[in-house]
C-alpha cells in the first residue's frame, strides 16, 4: 500500500521532541482560514510514497535523529490516510522509532493508529463551536470526539494553537484556551503559533481566495507574552 504525500522535510525541529523526519501528507476536511499549506487540501499534485521509502529515508540521516528525534506525519490531515498511516506506523515502530502525528482530529477509522503513535500534536484552531466552524468551515463534534478518545487512550498531547490577529490574539482567548487545556489530564505542553502569511502566494498561484486579505503578521513577541500568559 501506497500513501499520498506533498513534501518530506528531513530536518525538522518543531514538529516534536529532537530533530525529525516530517511527512507531509495528502487530504484534509478542514479550510482553516489561516492555512498555509493549501495544496494539501486534496491528492491532486500529490504523489505516492510507501512506508519502506519512509523508513529508508529515516534511516538515511539516523545519525541526526539520534535517540531523542523520529518521525511525524503531518498534512493536511494524516489520519485520512489512516490504512496507510498504520502500516507505516507498524513499520517504523517495529524498528523502534518514535512516532508523532500532528492532526486536528477531524478524520474516522484512526483507532489503531492512535494506538500505536507515541506523541498526538493536536491543532486547537478553537475551543468554541461557534468560532471553530468560523475558523474551519466545520462543526467541532468529529475534534471532541477524537480529544475524548486521546484522553481514554491517556495519550501524550502537545497542544497548538495559531494566534491571528483581530481573530484570537487578546487575553480573554488565551485564558480561554488555558481552562480548556486544564481539563485535560494528558497535556504535556501547549504552544502558541504565530500567524504568518506567508502561504498567500500559494493561494494566488493555486486561484484560490485568501480570505484573511491584508491581516499583518502576528507579532512574535506578544505572541511569546500571550504564551506566557498560558503558562
Amino acid at each position: 500500500m501506497n500513501g499520498r504525500i506533498t513534501d518530506i522535510e528531513t530536518m525538522g525541529s518543531a514538529d516534536g521532541p529532537g530533530i525529525r523526519l516530517v511527512v507531509f501528507m495528502a487530504g484534509c476536511k478542514l479550510r482553516c482560514l489561516y492555512c498555509h499549506n493549501p495544496e494539501t487540501w486534496t491528492f491532486e499534485g500529490s504523489r505516492e510514497i510507501s512506508a519502506e521509502e519512509i523508513l529508508a529515508k529515516f534511516k538515511k540521516y539516523l545519525t541526526y535523529y539520534g535517540e531523542t528525534g523520529g518521525v511525524t506525519f503531518s498534512g493536511g490531515e494524516p489520519l485520512l490516510q489512516s490504512e496507510f498511516l498504520l502500516e507505516a506506523v507498524k513499520l517504523l515502530k517495529s524498528e523502534g522509532v518514535h512516532v508523532a502525528i500532528d492532526t486536528a482530529g477531524v478524520a474516522d477509522g484512526y483507532a489503531e493508529v492512535l494506538d500505536l503513535v507515541d506523541l498526538v500534536i493536536l491543532d486547537i484552531k478553537a475551543v468554541e463551536a461557534d468560532e471553530y466552524k468560523f475558523i474551519t468551515g466545520r462543526d467541532i463534534d468529529e475534534f471532541n470526539r477524537f480529544l475524548a478518545d486521546c484522553v481514554a487512550k491517556n495519550k501524550k498531547l502537545w497542544l497548538r494553537q495559531v494566534i491571528v490577529p483581530g481573530i484570537n490574539d487578546d487575553e480573554a482567548h488565551i485564558i480561554k484556551l488555558k481552562e480548556f487545556a486544564s481539563k485535560i489530564p494528558n497535556v504535556e505542553r501547549v504552544e502558541l503559533l504565530p500567524y504568518h502569511s506567508m502561504g498567500k502566494m500559494k493561494y494566488e498561484k493555486m486561484g484560490i481566495e485568501y480570505r484573511l486579505g491584508d491581516t499583518p503578521n502576528m507579532d512574535k513577541e506578544k505572541c511569546k507574552e500571550l504564551e506566557n500568559l498560558l503558562k
